[in-house]
């Protein structure tokens, strides 16, 4: 289960910053008529540079940090909750009188309360990786702009208009 995941989650990185890093590219023109070979040698120079400044390389595929662990062993569920209201339910019919019918009673009134209990989980869970989602890619934006902000001021230092 935790494999799956892990892939799932390098996809959907690896597909966003993907979009984000062709609506992110610049547009560099040579103002000073500089040639197409020159302009490569600079755009290549700068690269290099705004790279070692910032420690952001555009054309290394993106680094995560480590999913968010399960911080909670698995709750309850239905089939558990179930056994334990039904041992409960047990006892209380016991001594009301009918076994069989507190044993019901506390089997099906477990079983809801197991089932709400890992729903609530699932839903910790997922609340969790959807956060640690977006701190991956506001992460990944944001050293994107940096690197950006290096490499254009790089360019025009060069004599080249950049947007």
């Amino acid at each position: 289960m935790r494999i799956p995941c892990v892939i799932m989650l390098t996809i959907f990185i690896t597909a966003m910053t993907a979009g984000m890093a062709v609506a992110q590219e610049l547009i560099v023109f040579p103002a000073k008529g500089q040639s197409n070979d020159q302009m490569e040698q600079d755009k290549f120079s700068c690269y290099n540079w705004a790279k070692n400044e910032t420690g952001f390389d555009p054309m290394a595929p993106p680094t995560a940090t480590a999913p968010p662990p399960q911080q909670e062993a698995p709750q309850g569920g239905v089939v558990r909750g179930a056994a334990r209201g039904a041992l409960v339910g047990v006892a209380a019919g016991a001594i009301a009188g009918d076994a069989g019918k507190g044993a019901a009673i506390g089997a099906a009134s477990g079983g809801l309360i197991g089932g709400m209990r890992r729903n609530d989980q699932n839903r910790r869970q997922a609340s969790n990786q959807q956060q640690w989602e977006q701190q991956q890619a506001q992460q990944y934006s944001q050293k994107r702009s940096t690197y950006n902000r290096a490499y254009s001021a790089c360019l025009e230092g060069k004599g080249y208009t950049v947007k």
